[in-house]
């Protein structure tokens, strides 16, 4: 069974977006030194990639190149996709989904985007660790790293590090015994 891993950047406040989805604050540390932690290494380990609909919408009207031609790409949603930017498959129950990806055997699995589908599969115990990379900004507002589920959690530390720009990499495992949600 492959590991199913989140990737994510935050403020120091907890958001992964400003206000209107701006990531302009985020994208001022393109080029930053990361080390072995690289999004370029860590995609390079990535074979499946799920992202929730918001997310995909995000990237959809994003001009840059489609950054996953290497890998499969689900997006959980309910709706079709009328015009999909690249090739890509549609899965609308969370469970089903879940139960194919444990069965995946060529290489992690990658909960792209908002905290809103991490959390759904923290609730079904399906998000196997979480690397948190805090940017040294406080947005005041904005989209949470985690939207309040009532879901209680604990998580074990398996490294922090500070990194390039005052970047701290937080590394968690998750082996769940959830007390609410």
């Amino acid at each position: 069974m492959d590991r199913i891993v989140g990737y994510i950047a935050s403020s120091l406040d907890g958001f992964i977006a400003a206000p209107g989805d701006d990531l302009d604050w985020l994208f001022r540390y393109d080029g930053m030194y990361l080390g072995a932690h690289d999004y370029n290494i860590f995609l390079k380990r990535i074979r499946t990639v799920v992202m929730g609909r918001g997310t995909y919408d995000f990237l959809e009207i994003d001009p840059s190149p489609w950054a996953y031609g290497q890998q499969r790409v689900i997006v959980v949603t309910s709706q079709p996709i009328k015009a999909p930017k690249d090739t890509l498959e549609i899965r609308s129950d969370a469970d089903e989904l879940i139960s194919e990806l444990r069965s995946l055997q060529d290489g992690d699995v990658w909960m792209l985007g908002g905290g809103q589908l991490q959390m759904a599969f923290l609730k079904r115990d399906a998000l196997d660790e979480l690397e948190i990379y805090v940017m040294p900004n406080l947005l005041g507002g904005g989209t949470a790293l985690f939207p309040a589920t009532g879901l209680r959690a604990n998580a074990q530390l398996i490294s922090a590090q500070a990194l390039d720009r005052g970047c701290v990499r937080l590394h968690y495992a998750f082996k769940l015994t959830s007390t609410g949600g």
